[in-house]
């Protein structure tokens, strides 16, 4: 016997019973809602929604009369029916203080009203027991997910206005026409959607995407300067990835005798930054030898071998979504060769040069041309450069910049490039005010068929980053911490190695 329907035209909820086959009788649905005790109470008020209002009102200023709509983003599928763990949209994040894997779905709305914004959280809040969401649903139920916050849950921790989801389109649409509305572009899909078709039905499609970015890049802008709460946890972050940078000396000699032994010292940073935070901030680099001449080499799939260097890029991210971003190059052995040494103290000498100018009143690309000429003058000293130092550093020419491609500085923060929609003049051509947290990671990079190098530096790459803030007292290292010079990181991996004798 045969159907009409094909196993391609069974829709997707019929397939998905198939899969999970679900129980659907009326005796199972009475019966999985009965006998259910207390909930545990809900979470605190959080201490970063102290801080979010400044954040509503700052960007309310920029854009009064207007609706102001930011999507957390959802869920997307890595296989199948299986999704990649959530991470909000960061000017969300920033506006709601909600970190972690904290509501994909959800959606804040600035409304404008008499004296500014009201903000309202649109989000899917907890279904009660009785409901078949409570063990059927697989992206919201309790059985599935855990425990949903409640709509007077998520108002008390947030600080903020809750609402159903299901009545954001009714909410966004009222007044169009007479109320412009932005949207966060690359944010949800589904969202970006709804209101390109509520602009088409109000005739508002005239300079929509221009308007989108400008909030874009207002909110990116928004965390150039870091407030106090920001501040403690970009010091947790950076604390976390210190502890994540010992666990992966003491995993050393283990790499060292494994065929894949750069992604054994992933996996351990990896380990650590879920341990204690909300996991990386980005895929680390673990490039031993001439690995660590391919800027973003995340593969790690080489040897670490001993008498070789082996470049470490990496930063946790706590659950607050905030990320640390440190690089230290070590000697695999746990002592610098003399030629490994001369490099590693060249970038050194420029790490200090940078944190040195960035004392002063100075723009933020001043950083960069610090370190520059710090890196051109050895690169003169070696022999390396066809002219002088002076000459390769004019705009015209910049040899030097074969061996040192990338810039010395970004911002940083919820985002390990933080701020990168900000306009040139609020970043790179802007002064430094206290607040602002970004990296001085200066570089030389030989790689081993680079012919235009002395033979004894090639196949060596060297780049030492530290996290840096800005106070009212000049630049600080928030990194500290983490030993730097050469003698310090030798003494470091030996009295790690030491504790496991």
């Amino acid at each position: 016997m045969t159907t009409d329907t094909t196993p391609n035209e069974q829709t997707l909820e019929e397939k998905a019973h198939n899969r999970t086959q679900r129980p659907q009788g009326k005796v199972f649905r009475q019966f999985i809602s009965e006998d259910w005790g207390e909930r545990p109470a809900g979470p605190e008020r959080m201490e970063v929604a102290d801080y979010t209002p400044a954040r509503h009102k700052e960007l309310s200023e920029l854009f009064p009369g207007e609706r102001l709509v930011i999507p957390a983003g959802d869920l997307k599928v890595r296989s199948n029916d299986t999704d990649y763990r959530f991470r909000a949209h960061s000017a969300f994040s920033h506006l709601t203080g909600l970190g972690g894997e904290d509501e994909p779905g959800a959606v804040l709305v600035l409304n404008p009203v008499d004296d500014g914004h009201e903000a309202t959280l649109y989000f899917h809040p907890r279904a009660p027991r009785s409901s078949e969401e409570f063990y059927a649903d697989s992206r919201h139920g309790e059985f599935w997910v855990g425990a949903r916050l409640s709509a007077e849950e998520m108002e008390k921790a947030t600080g903020i206005k809750v609402a159903h989801i299901d009545g954001m389109k009714d909410a966004i649409s009222k007044d169009l026409g007479e109320v412009q509305i932005r949207v966060m572009p690359q944010s949800d899909a589904a969202v970006e959607a709804m209101v390109a078709e509520l602009r088409q039905q109000n005739g508002l499609t005239e300079g929509a995407a221009q308007a989108d970015a400008r909030m874009a890049e207002a909110t990116s802008e928004m965390r150039l300067t870091k407030d106090e709460w920001e501040i403690a946890e970009m010091q947790k972050a950076i604390d976390v990835t210190a502890s994540g940078f010992e666990e992966m000396i003491r995993a050393m000699p283990r790499a060292r005798d494994h065929w894949r032994g750069e992604r054994v010292l992933e996996g351990v940073f990896q380990a650590k930054a879920r341990e204690e935070g909300n996991g990386l901030g980005y895929d680390t680099i673990a490039a031993a030898g001439n690995n660590a001449n391919t800027l973003h080499w995340i593969t790690n799939n080489g040897l670490v071998r001993d008498g070789e260097l082996i470049l470490i890029d990496a930063g946790a991210e706590v659950d607050s979504l905030y990320t640390a971003d440190i690089t230290r190059t070590l000697p695999i052995s746990g002592t610098f060769t003399q030629t490994q040494r001369e490099v590693y103290d060249a970038v050194l000498e420029a790490c200090e040069r940078a944190l040195e100018v960035a004392q002063g009143k100075v723009q933020f690309k001043d950083i960069h041309t610090a370190a520059m000429e710090v890196i051109a003058k050895h690169l003169e000293k070696w022999g390396i450069l066809p002219v002088s130092a002076e000459e390769s550093l004019k705009p015209e020419n910049q040899y030097h910049r074969r061996w040192m491609p990338h810039g010395t500085s970004h911002h940083l923060g919820l985002d390990v490039h933080d701020c990168a929609q900000a306009k040139r003049e609020l970043y790179q051509d802007s002064y430094l005010e206290p607040g602002m947290i970004f990296t001085i990671e200066p570089g030389l990079y030989f790689r081993e068929d680079d012919l235009k190098v002395p033979e004894r530096f090639r196949g060596i790459g060297v780049r030492i980053e530290d996290d840096i803030l800005v106070t009212d007292d000049g630049a600080i290292r928030m990194s500290e911490s983490i030993p730097r010079t050469a003698d310090d990181v030798e003494r470091w991996m030996a009295d790690i190695w030491a504790e496991q004798d």
